[in-house]
């Protein structure tokens, strides 16, 4: 038998314990890792006390559920019984893969643990965590005079301070007939048979593909700003309102604006978001309030004169209020655009919100 904590979840050694017992009662567990095995019970713990922290907050979070033997994709090797070796995974228990490696891992890099992902079109991945020993040896400068703000939209994906626009690239729209198609012929079919089964892989494949191309589109186009600008400005969105809208609720998914803003966080030097309230409406020459609705893509000061692109006026704005601010990024942004260093920040100071090692330095 196993206790329960007072909450009503089991604890995980206590799970780990319950499994030894299940190997005696069901042999074909001794077929697998124990370490892969005592991951499950740390899955469970984590969404136990996930739930747990929900409740507290005020959530009706529900209890846990099964997952189906079709949906379970994914299982974990920690600590031991792994290595990679000539071009293979070697997986105790299972046997040695070929794999496709897609960077090199360092010499002094130790592999703490592997993730096994199936993808639902069938595709097997491997997620290697490694521990490393972190080195400062190149402390970025950051210079203010490369600094750039980008506005995203639904008729430009983005349009930046520069004057460049990236147009938007559809990838849902363009696979939207296939898609449709084959949803049809998924839900006119029986469930549970073989041709069903069939059409569900060949409309897992199309999401897959769609999916792929919003990644490759966006890795792209942020390392691409990430190179070429030191300080990147981007405007807070408030993206669950924005998709209240259901007119535009499809065209504001499919763009997944807050994926391609994470990218942008972890590729550039300098990361902030800058209140968006007005970026639209002001006039970046003289501060004039323009109102003008969604159909209105040109911007026409009445005060100033000053004629361009919306989301060109926008991305001034986003520039000019992100240069003025001081609160999110812990210092003061000097107006004379002088640089900046980043030096490594003790462990005592470092911030549990985010986990940034590093302290701008005003030159």
């Amino acid at each position: 038998m196993v206790s329960q904590t007072q909450n009503g979840f089991v604890t995980r050694n206590d799970l780990n314990y319950f499994l030894t017992e299940l190997k005696e009662q069901e042999p074909w567990l001794y077929s697998y890792h124990s370490k892969m095995l005592q991951m499950v019970s740390t899955q469970i713990d984590g969404a136990q006390k996930s739930l747990i922290q929900l409740r507290k907050n005020g959530y009706d979070a529900k209890s846990l559920k099964f997952a189906k033997y079709s949906k379970y994709r994914t299982f974990i090797y920690n600590q031991s019984g792994f290595k990679i070796q000539d071009g293979f995974l070697h997986l105790s228990k299972i046997g040695k893969i070929k794999i496709i490696q897609h960077r090199e891992i360092p010499d002094n890099a130790k592999i703490k643990q592997v993730i096994v992902t199936k993808s639902k079109s069938g595709k097997w991945f491997a997620c290697l965590t490694i521990d490393t020993s972190e080195s400062i040896m190149d402390i970025p400068k950051i210079s203010f005079k490369k600094a750039v703000g980008i506005d995203v939209g639904i008729k430009n994906f983005a349009y930046d301070s520069n004057g460049n626009q990236t147009p938007n690239p559809h990838n849902l729209k363009k696979m939207l007939k296939p898609l449709k198609r084959i949803q049809r012929k998924v839900s006119r079919q029986k469930k549970g048979s073989n041709n069903r089964l069939k059409s569900i892989l060949k409309m897992q494949k199309i999401h897959e593909k769609i999916a792929n191309r919003r990644k490759d589109f966006q890795h792209k186009l942020s390392t691409q700003y990430a190179k070429n600008n030191d300080v990147i400005f981007v405007e807070k969105l408030e993206k669950l309102n924005m998709v209240k809208n259901h007119k535009l609720a499809q065209s504001i998914m499919d763009a997944s604006w807050g994926t391609f803003i994470q990218k942008l966080e972890y590729k550039c030097k300098l990361f902030v978001e800058v209140p968006a309230k007005n970026t639209t409406i002001d006039c970046s020459r003289c501060g004039n309030k323009v109102p003008k609705s969604l159909a209105v893509r040109i911007h026409r000061c009445n005060l100033c004169g000053l004629v361009l692109d919306r989301d060109h006026n926008a991305s001034i704005n986003i520039l000019n209020k992100g240069l003025n601010m001081s609160a999110k990024v812990g210092y003061k942004i000097p107006q004379e655009l002088r640089e900046v260093t980043l030096v490594e920040m003790p462990r005592h100071q470092r911030s549990k919100k985010r986990p940034s090692t590093y302290l701008a330095v005003v030159h």
